[in-house]
């Protein structure tokens, strides 16, 4: 009896000192793989640090290629597209006109109603309508149609408050939020698409042209009075309400800024100056590249798998369409190089662009105790169901380093915009104010983005010159702008004028 006692005995000593050493090799693993989750993390952050140096290197950067690109079509990375925009409105506008505010993956239809100086804006009505994602990258002719039905819809909802006078066409101002060779005010060919749409027999074609067709298809009779990219609009519809206007950044699905230009500052212009001696110029930034951008690993592997490699570089690492994709691809580094959701990949990890911006944003903004959002993020997107708070940490400190690099290019464009007009110095005796009107989801929404990216210009701008640069919410100017410069650019101007 005593000798299976002792036997048992021995038996269990062995087991649980076999139990001991699995944990003990268990921890020891775990602990390897969380120092790998460490240095991957620490790794992030060395690249996408962006100290007040390289953001100025960035601006000056940014202004060279401004003057390269205003020198000469093809000069620079940034188009510096002539817009023909030298005249934007005053407020002076009256009548009831049409926008279509195509951007992203929607389209907005509006209607305004102008009343002067006095009452502005008198009414407004819109509807935002979703692109089927097969129509981004199928024919023209599809996508067209579509936009034109949902016009023709809407159009068809008018009240009697939008009351067309006898013997007049409806005026529409079209935002066209790629970038387009404009030959008018409306007219232009596409250069190309960008935002992950890829309709290669819309590319050189000219868009309003295509917009019209598609309208007459459908029935409706509309004159399409300007071609707008949505920055320009966005310049319009700050400039309608605030004189000290002088830029406008949009900072959405994709990004862009335009600026009021001096006209003899354009070498590349071959007409007559205009009048008011200022063109808007329509920047298309998210072309922008310089050596001293800070990019990683998953920036240059996200370029090369994307539709348009080596292009769109500054928007690749700044816009809404791909800050929460960058995000997926290091959780995904992650998972298979520190096993950081446990012994298997999620799968859905591995799909492309499953982690939104805007559910990055969710996680980035949440103080809970125990950050349930993130946990229940996950848990919705990548079907992880267990996370532990260490790894949630870990998660938020992901969103910081991504988004703070985002805002702070953001502002180092912006300063360079500002240099290049020299609005970035106090003027001795000087009060003027410089704004920036700006829009888009990313900057509405995205709060942690948007606080940090105006702490950023004021860094750069210092204590006195910040104190005459704001930075507004135009909220959507893009599509009230583009319908007021339909208004002042209206085929009945004339005999509104002279009535």
């Amino acid at each position: 009896m005593g000798k299976v006692a002792v036997g048992a005995t021995v038996v269990c000593a062995a087991a649980v000192c076999a139990a001991s050493l699995y944990i003990v090799r268990r921890r020891m693993q775990s602990s390897g793989k969380w120092t790998r989750v460490i240095e991957i993390l620490r790794v992030l952050e060395e690249d996408c640090a962006t100290p007040i140096g390289k953001l100025r290197q960035v601006a000056d950067a940014m202004t060279v290629e401004m003057h390269a690109g205003l020198a000469s079509e093809g000069g620079s990375k940034l188009k510096m597209l002539i817009s023909y925009v030298d005249n934007l409105p005053s407020g002076d506008e009256h009548g009831f006109f049409y926008a279509l505010d195509l951007g992203g993956t929607n389209f907005r239809v509006m209607r305004v109603l102008l009343g002067g100086k006095q009452d502005r804006v008198v009414k407004q009505e819109f509807e935002e309508v979703s692109i089927p994602p097969h129509l981004m990258t199928g024919g023209s002719d599809e996508l067209f149609n579509f936009i034109a039905e949902a016009l023709a819809k809407f159009v068809a909802t008018e009240g009697e408050d939008f009351h067309l006078p006898a013997g007049r066409q409806r005026e529409l101002g079209f935002t066209f939020s790629f970038p387009v060779r404009q030959t008018s005010l409306s007219s232009g060919t596409l250069i190309k698409w960008t935002k992950g749409f890829s309709i290669e027999d819309t590319v050189g074609q000219d868009v309003v042209g295509e917009l019209i067709k598609a309208m007459e298809r459908v029935g409706l009779d509309m004159n399409v009075t300007a071609l707008v990219n949505d920055t320009v609009g966005t310049l319009a519809g700050g400039r309608y309400y605030n004189p000290d206007v002088v830029a406008a950044v949009i900072l959405g699905t994709g990004t862009n800024a335009a600026y009021v230009e001096r006209a003899h500052a354009i070498p590349k212009w071959q007409g007559l100056l205009p009048k008011s001696g200022e063109m808007v110029i329509n920047m298309e930034w998210g072309n922008f590249r310089s050596s001293h951008l800070p990019l990683t690993e998953y920036d240059h592997l996200l370029d090369f798998e994307s539709l348009n490699p080596g292009e769109q570089i500054l928007e690749k690492i700044i816009s809404g369409m791909y800050l929460g994709e960058i995000l997926r691809r290091v959780l995904l580094k992650m998972a298979e190089e520190a096993a950081f959701f446990g012994d298997s990949v999620p799968p859905k990890l591995r799909i492309p662009f499953i982690i939104r911006t805007p559910n990055m944003s969710a996680m980035h903004s949440d103080t809970s105790p125990d950050l349930k959002v993130v946990g229940s993020k996950l848990e919705d997107i990548l079907e992880v169901s267990t996370t532990s708070l260490k790894m949630r940490k870990v998660v938020i400190s992901l969103c910081n380093i991504i988004a703070t690099r985002g805002a702070r290019l953001s502002a180092a464009g912006i300063y360079g915009i500002l240099k290049k007009i020299g609005r970035d110095t106090p003027k001795d005796g000087e009060t003027q104010k410089s704004v920036i009107a700006m829009d888009g989801g990313l900057f509405e929404h995205y709060t942690q983005f948007s606080e940090c990216m105006e702490s950023s210009l004021k860094e750069l701008l210092g204590n006195e010159a910040s104190e005459s640069v704001e930075v507004i919410h135009s909220n959507d100017g893009s599509g009230v702008g583009a319908a007021l410069l339909a208004a002042s650019h209206s085929q009945y101007l004339e005999d509104s004028e002279t009535s």
